[in-house]
């Protein structure tokens, strides 16, 4: 099984996922636990360049290296993890780059879902957690002990136009993506309601 986590800035999804894995394992599960960008060593030197605010770059470089980063981790890290039999969690995947590069960067759709069609060498998560929050709420909690990165600095509409197309993503397909929101409640209460969501979704598998 194949799950990822999704959600604008602040929304716990590092958190969330990072509890997840020895619930799963407490059910015999075998779990690797992974991230986007930076989850292949080639992609951590990609996540430097996309998160350093003194980064800058075109557009169109943005989501080819974000593919790139793809590409790489799916071929060595998820691929391999699944023929294994193992549960992946990733931390982003592609309804990230839909989200940040059609909705916040407002590239061609066209290209954005060509590219993640190649770099995903046609995989697709079996579940997707879209942890969602308001840009306020979550750039406040994202950045309270350290400088904004790349992204954290975008104006507030880029932010919301990112939740907003997140937020589209999920009505269009909801029996994959299912959405909790963070902004008011408690981590030991959110981390609940993934479970129950992860529990029914491995039903008989479990």
């Amino acid at each position: 099984m194949f799950i990822t986590f999704e959600g604008p800035e602040g929304c716990g999804k590092s958190t969330h996922s990072t509890r997840l894995k020895p619930y799963l394992e407490s059910l015999g599960l075998q779990v690797l636990l992974t991230r986007e960008p930076g989850g292949t060593q080639v992609g951590k030197q990609i996540r430097t360049l996309l998160l350093d605010p003194d980064s800058v770059l075109d557009e169109t470089t943005e989501v080819y290296l974000f593919a790139a980063d793809r590409s790489e981790h799916v071929s060595k890290i998820i691929a391999p993890a699944l023929r294994e039999g193992k549960v992946v969690i990733s931390d982003r995947f592609t309804d990230s780059t839909i989200a940040y590069q059609i909705g916040g960067r407002r590239l061609p759709e066209d290209l954005v879902r060509y590219l993640n069609m190649v770099s995903s060498k046609g995989i697709q998560p079996d579940l997707t957690i879209l942890l969602d929050v308001s840009p306020e709420i979550g750039l406040k909690r994202a950045t309270q002990s350290r400088g904004p990165d790349r992204f954290e600095q975008e104006v507030l509409d880029f932010h919301q136009r990112v939740r907003g197309k997140y937020l589209e993503l999920a009505g269009a397909d909801p029996a994959r993506i299912k959405v909790v929101r963070t902004d008011n409640q408690g981590i030991d209460e959110i981390q609940a309601k993934i479970r129950e969501i992860v529990d029914a979704k491995l039903g008989n598998k479990s």
